[in-house]
């Protein structure tokens, strides 16, 4: 058993918060609102892009970190306040923790801005192309700097319960993109039981990698995923031509395969039927 310390308890911060309460880790929250985690757990609520978040944070000594923060708008202000200064906020807290035996950062594979038709894995130099991609991977080399061992989790588009984006735009042909591009997904959940997965073998002494991408087994063109939801609905629709796959990028999941962790949605319809 572990002290935690989870930064950001959204959707999937929330979902990581069960999986490491069942897995018998003491678990304390941090989020900006005033909502409580279930199961009991402690719940503290801490701005971290402020700086005063420091002085609160370095009350806990936590053993394990883990920063699940998501930005609330598509801007670069907010992509820095979010993840760059306040990860480096909460870094500052634990300096003098000698307790802190491992990080945790999810991050996105927004970094990866290149587009190219061959697989993408952890060795891939990232490249980014827009300013969400850049902030990421600006969040990411803080780590470098602090004096304790860190994994990186480069999460692809999260789907679930509350994160049916892809299915509500199959509904209507309007909305589908003129263009196609390569589709990478993870199930919210498999996304929090791997998380809890690499923080049990860290904590019984097994080696992590300090950097996995965290996706299904199946990248897939869009249009293919949107024609199937659509089919899955029974959705009467208009003929839809399919235009090529133009741009996006393939992601590989070897290195979460060979971490010994089995995906409960390997691909895309798995996830979505159960969903729908």
């Amino acid at each position: 058993m572990a002290n935690v310390l989870l930064v950001g308890c959204g959707d999937l911060g929330s979902a990581i918060a069960v999986q490491l309460h069942y897995a018998g880790h003491q678990v304390v929250g941090v989020r900006i609102s005033a909502q409580q985690l279930p199961l009991g757990m402690l719940t503290l609520q801490i701005d971290v892009t402020n700086p005063d978040a420091k002085l609160a944070l370095a009350q806990l000594n936590p053993e394990v970190l883990i920063y699940c923060v998501a930005a609330t708008a598509q801007t670069d202000e907010n992509y820095y306040q979010h993840y760059v200064l306040g990860l480096q906020h909460v870094l500052q807290s634990q300096l003098n923790n000698p307790q802190l035996k491992h990080v945790m950062f999810v991050s996105s594979t927004r970094v990866y801005g290149q587009h190219e038709d061959g697989l993408i894995d952890e060795e891939t130099l990232p490249v980014p192309n827009d300013f969400g991609g850049s902030r990421l991977l600006e969040a990411e080399q803080l780590l470098g700097d602090f004096p304790c061992q860190s994994t990186v989790l480069r999460l692809s588009g999260i789907y679930g319960p509350a994160r049916l984006y892809l299915v509500n735009m199959a509904k209507d042909v309007a909305r589908w993109p003129k263009g196609n591009q390569w589709s990478n997904r993870i199930h919210r959940d498999d996304a929090a039981h791997f998380i809890a997965y690499l923080l049990t073998q860290k904590l019984s002494g097994q080696a992590i990698a300090p950097l996995y991408i965290v996706t299904d087994s199946m990248p897939t063109a869009q249009y293919e995923v949107l024609v199937w939801l659509a089919d899955r609905m029974q959705l009467h629709l208009p003929q839809v031509n399919c235009p090529p796959v133009t741009h996006g990028k393939r992601l590989s999941n070897k290195r979460l395969l060979n971490s010994g962790y089995q995906l409960k949605y390997p691909d895309y319809q798995t996830g979505y039927a159960e969903l729908m």
